[in-house]
């Protein structure tokens, strides 16, 4: 076996569809972010904005933010120095977890190095030790869901996206005595639709699920305090396992769990994931901790955030340019072409300054390919008419301004 052959090959396969990823080399400016300086491969730098970063509220450059983890850098050093078991249990580690714990209404939270880590860690743990158990996933969960699910090596079972009553059906066909546990999200991050929280938790009570919530692109956004869909909505009390990031919102690093105090002493005793990683460095526990604590006083930034999705959509809708609705802050423009998507996105790097990266396969399914625009609450109206300018500039050349988004279904199964 050739490996460099091998992997030439596959790559030739992923170029030649279009689907070949290329990172965007950045700088962000910190205190003026969007603006942000590309590096090219000649050297050269570009000024340019971006319009795809998941740090939604700008919390990664907000002074709270920075202070506190200049601070505890300070006082800290840099490293935990060990998993948490083992020396890397900082005081910042704590009060972090009592905030998680205290935003979400829960008894007790837990920190894990990312959202990925903390799906697979507690579905992968739980799904496998429970005894009987079935997973019901719905049908577009994350990657990491999906992976601590076949991990568990428990049975499961897919229900269409957001369909409570296929949901309802699956779990009625299911033996009343099997364990289960009935696994979504509030905001799916690629499409920006909301689930029927109130209604999936009607369905789980009524068959006596467990029922496992990822908050990722909801925590810091929506609610009074920022804590999600389900504080938004009034279901805190209701889900039993609550999963968020501290890597979007919240503009730091870092997943974690909230929900009793057993089940989170349970992950935090037999999760691999937990136990054999190097916890967190302090700084980005401290720098998370005061993110959080802006946010559950400070709707600011969530005001600004909604105005400038509004007037994004707005200036779409008057120039034609189609746009997937939805209730969330997440504006996808579906392109359906993987090469036509990166010529877009290529163009508007190159010629006009705006950074918005092409989301094809197998993020998303082939043909729903799309530019996954977030606008952020420190974007200008200038910005906005910049942005819209520049993709009706181009939309035509592409061939799409006939493209018809409502009619497109992007719901396609996920590989489970």
């Amino acid at each position: 076996m050739d490996l460099d052959q091998f992997a030439e090959r596959q790559l030739d396969i992923l170029r030649g569809e279009g689907n070949y990823r290329e990172f965007a080399d950045l700088e962000r400016h910190a205190g003026s972010f969007p603006n942000a300086s590309r590096h090219r491969n000649d050297d050269s730098s570009q000024q340019i904005k971006v319009w795809c970063s998941n740090d939604y509220l700008g919390m990664g450059q907000h002074p709270k933010t920075i202070e506190a983890m200049t601070q505890a850098l300070a006082q800290y050093g840099a490293g935990a120095g060990g998993t948490r078991n083992i020396s890397g249990t900082t005081h910042h580690h704590v009060l972090l977890e009592r905030e998680l714990a205290d935003l979400h209404g829960k008894p007790a939270a837990l920190v894990l190095t990312s959202g990925y880590v903390a799906n697979w860690s507690t579905l992968g743990t739980l799904a496998a030790r429970l005894p009987d158990c079935t997973v019901f996933s719905d049908s577009m969960n994350h990657a990491s869901m999906i992976e601590g699910i076949r991990h568990s090596r428990a049975a499961k079972k897919i229900w269409r996206h957001n369909d409570v009553e296929h949901l309802d059906e699956l779990l009625s066909q299911t033996d009343a005595d099997t364990t289960k546990i009935v696994a979504f999200e509030s905001v799916y991050s690629m499409d920006g639709d909301i689930c029927p929280m109130k209604e999936i938790l009607d369905v789980c009570d009524k068959h006596g699920a467990i029922s496992y919530l990822d908050e990722v692109h909801a925590v810091g956004l929506y609610g009074p305090r920022g804590a999600g869909i389900a504080e938004q909505r009034g279901l805190m009390d209701r889900v039993d396992i609550i999963q968020g990031t501290l890597g979007k919102a919240f503009g730091v690093m870092g997943g974690y769990i909230a929900s009793s105090h057993s089940v989170v002493d349970f992950v935090r005793s037999f999760a691999s994931g937990f136990i054999f990683s190097t916890a967190l460095p302090p700084a980005l526990a401290a720098g998370a901790c005061a993110s959080i604590k802006h946010l559950k006083v400070s709707n600011s930034e969530r005001e600004g955030q909604r105005a400038n999705v509004r007037a994004l959509r707005e200036r779409l809708e008057e120039l034609g340019i189609p746009h997937l609705r939805n209730e969330s802050h997440i504006v996808p423009v579906i392109i359906g072409d993987a090469r036509k998507c990166k010529l877009i996105c290529d163009t508007l790097l190159e010629t006009h300054g705006i950074y918005v990266q092409p989301i094809n396969y197998p993020t998303v399914p082939e043909g729903t390919e799309r530019l996954r625009i977030t606008p952020g609450p420190y974007h200008s109206a200038q910005d906005i008419d910049m942005l819209v300018a520049a993709i009706g500039s181009i939309w035509s050349e592409c061939a799409l301004s006939s493209f018809d988004a409502s009619a497109t279904k992007t719901n396609t199964p996920a590989n489970v």
